[in-house]
């Protein structure tokens, strides 16, 4: 089991830059309080920031209904400084020392797994955001998952590009893969490795690199010397503006071209890039199209968008954010229906259980995943300046996959003028 000492419990505290948010005045003086890192600074600290306001929001919208279970709500939260190794202690002072309530995870695979046998020890329930197949290993039956992926990345994830791709008038015959040497982006690559030979694809250029690789200028050349139907990368920040930008100053063209980049869903990156985007097919979670107006996420954004200057986070919250609000709606529907602080009866309710969330109506599967995996492909369409307004209406980004979301057509290639 985990130890930590004073001397640590003082170091956390000054790096870490504990904060307890204040609950609502005048609902009494015994909050429901819920705990969890987030990384505040570091590579990380973008999305968790932006994370973290997303949270306070929440926690300001249930305080004005009057709490959970007559209770007002207190954050308490640390920063990891995107280093899982802070993580496992930060966890056991929230729960041991601090004696919060609820604890929720960090953003990021990266993250939440180093988190994963301190809240087993204490047997928590655990609510994560983002995380990608974390409990495959762990088998943990009191995690449940915030992301759209579901627990089937390797049968799933690629499913969708693909299926986009071969809407073509000629049907693909040849994929090219990239993928960072991570976690998910590895899986995500597998996947489509997988699919491709179902459906006949023949891979004429398959890679990874290290993360910290920079120069990607050779790496696309080979690519294109390969001519593929389609490609494939898997990415993450700051990676993907390095790929980006060698696709650009290379004038490389696709039938399709991108997949599972993380980094053009934000909008900092979508400011830099430009009319690079366009025509772009990503992988994503959300778009403020038609098809995606589930009932609170206009007011959340409308709240979220007016707020994030002054915080310095990503001013649209077509990303994360959303699901960060989730997130805590999922805790907070389990604890009305359950009516107490229980461990095991919030893990069974939620097991069992719809959650109606500003991302939808949401279950979880057997393994704390979405029981229905929801990964959106999106195409950048029209895109001709880095000005961000456009991205809160419809049409910059189409959904392109699924079907039941679809809200636009496919136009190609990649690199065509806008």
């Amino acid at each position: 089991m985990s130890t930590i000492t004073r001397r640590d419990l003082g170091r956390l505290v000054l790096a870490g830059g504990a904060f307890v948010s204040p609950a609502a005045l005048g609902q009494g003086a015994n909050p429901i309080r819920i705990g969890y890192a987030m990384s505040l600074s570091g590579g990380l600290a973008a999305n968790g920031r932006s994370s973290l306001l997303a949270h306070k929001i929440w926690q300001e919208d249930v305080n004005a209904r009057g709490g959970i279970l007559g209770r007002p709500v207190e954050l308490v939260f640390y920063d990891d400084q995107t280093n899982p190794g802070t993580v496992p202690a930060l966890y056991t002072k929230l729960i041991d020392v601090d004696r919060v309530d609820i604890v929720v995870s960090p953003y990021a695979t990266v993250m939440i797994a180093p988190s994963m046998p301190v809240i087993m020890q204490r047997r928590m329930t655990y609510v994560s955001l983002f995380g990608a197949g974390v409990n495959e290993a762990f088998k943990y039956d009191r995690y449940f998952s915030m992301n759209v992926a579901g627990d089937d990345i390797k049968g799933t994830y690629g499913r969708g590009f693909l299926d986009v791709a071969f809407t073509l008038p000629t049907p693909p015959r040849t994929v090219s893969i990239l993928a960072v040497d991570n976690e998910f982006a590895q899986k995500a690559a597998e996947s489509v490795r997988h699919l491709g030979r179902q459906r006949g694809l023949r891979v004429v250029y398959d890679r990874s690199y290290p993360p910290t690789t920079v120069d990607f200028a050779p790496t696309i050349r080979a690519i294109a010397a390969t001519r593929p139907d389609v490609v494939f990368f898997a990415s993450y920040p700051p990676d993907s503006n390095g790929l980006l930008r060698a696709i650009s100053e290379q004038r490389m063209t696709a039938p399709i071209l991108g997949g599972g980049m993380i980094g053009p869903q934000i909008a900092a990156v979508q400011q830099q890039m430009g009319p690079i985007l366009n025509n772009l097919v990503n992988w994503d979670v959300y778009s403020p199209e038609p098809t995606m107006r589930f009932p609170g996420i206009e007011a959340f954004q409308e709240k979220y968008r007016a707020r994030a200057h002054a915080e310095q986070v990503d001013p649209l919250g077509n990303y994360l954010q959303p699901f960060a609000y989730a997130q805590m709606q999922v805790v907070e529907q389990a604890l009305g229906r359950v009516g107490r602080i229980d461990q095991a009866a919030l893990a069974a309710d939620m097991r069992a259980n719809e959650f109606k969330t500003v991302v939808g109506d949401i279950r979880f599967s057997a393994l704390g995943e979405w029981a229905e995996e929801r990964n959106l492909f999106v195409q950048f369409q029209g895109i001709r300046d880095g000005d961000l307004e456009k991205y809160k209406r419809p049409g910059a980004k189409v959904i392109l996959h699924p079907a039941n979301l679809k809200s636009g057509t496919l136009r190609t290639p990649y690199g065509a003028p806008a």
